[in-house]
């Protein structure tokens, strides 16, 4: 009787020694073994995304003042199949700049198109009939640039030209996501006053000759699509 007594106390002795020992950790310490809670997914949302404000009428202009302060780049690069466009932008024209400097960054430009060309005139760059560029203008916002055009910029061949606000034409040249570059011999002179020059092909005017080159239809439309790949800041 004794002995069985004694056995059995020797048994539970063991095994409050085993379940202690289970809770040991490496360290000495005991702890309880809890299954991992799982992290909630952080939301998002759109206001939070945006590292700028939605551009409209009323604020671009204070936006694009203040937007001049900290980008001081000027100097782009158009890459198109036909080859790559270096561009000057100029500092006299600061909110065109500006603009241009922002929406290459944005990465507005790529994967839009030269989609009007005329000959020894022009080439009309910044649009497409694709559904993501206008998505992309609806994330930037709508908005016009005021007209800057008494800066002593000439429309000479190779410059790079935005239109007035005040303009209303069938190509929608009014918008600040556009620009067209002269590439007409001697300049096409008819057109200061009424458009703003904000830069100019410093490299790559042949490729802009090419590009005007392509066969269009009666819309001057090219017959095969004109991308233009990338634009992207050199300096």
């Amino acid at each position: 009787m004794r002995f069985k007594l004694f056995l059995l106390l020797f048994l539970f002795f063991l095994n409050c020694e085993d379940k202690q020992s289970k809770q040991k950790t490496i360290s000495g310490h005991p702890t309880t073994l809890t299954p991992k809670k799982e992290s909630k997914p952080v939301v998002t949302t759109i206001e939070e995304k945006r590292k700028y404000p939605k551009l409209d009428d009323k604020n671009s202009m204070y936006f694009f003042q203040e937007y001049d302060k900290n980008h001081k780049e000027n100097k782009v690069r158009i890459t198109t199949d036909f080859g790559s466009i270096d561009i000057l932008l100029f500092e006299e024209t600061r909110y065109h700049r500006s603009n241009f400097i922002f929406l290459t960054k944005q990465k507005y430009f790529n994967g839009t198109q030269f989609y009007r060309t005329i000959e020894n005139f022009i080439i009309q760059g910044g649009n497409s009939d694709d559904k993501k560029t206008a998505r992309k203008r609806f994330e930037i916002g709508k908005y016009l640039l005021p007209t800057d055009t008494k800066r002593g910029f000439k429309h000479d061949r190779g410059v790079i030209s935005m239109p007035s606000s005040e303009i209303d034409n069938p190509h929608k040249l009014a918008s600040p996501f556009e620009f067209f570059i002269v590439c007409q011999k001697g300049g096409a002179h008819f057109l200061n006053g009424d458009y703003t020059v904000f830069g100019k092909v410093i490299k790559g005017m042949d490729v802009v000759d090419k590009i005007a080159a392509v066969d269009t239809d009666e819309a001057d439309w090219p017959l095969s699509n004109i991308y233009i790949r990338n634009v992207e800041i050199i300096e």
